[in-house]
């Protein structure tokens, strides 16, 4: 039987500063497959970060605003 993991915080003060979020640099190649089969079976968690802000190179930006203008809609 696999271990069972319990999270622990500790308490904040007032006078602690905000932590800031740690930063991970991954391949859209690795997180591509990752996202798609959280979203094909509706994993209830992806939904906590659906208005988390993802960082990507200008160029991709470029290329996701023209497919989404030239994407014939539903």
């Amino acid at each position: 039987m696999g271990a069972h993991l319990r999270i622990f915080s500790e308490p904040r003060g007032q006078n602690d500063p905000e932590p800031q979020p740690p930063g991970v640099v991954i391949s859209l190649r690795d997180l591509l497959p990752l996202l798609t089969l959280a979203h094909r079976n509706n994993f209830l968690w992806l939904q906590d970060f659906l208005d988390d802000e993802v960082v990507v190179t200008g160029d991709l930006y470029d290329v996701l605003r023209a497919f989404q203008a030239m994407r014939p809609s539903a």
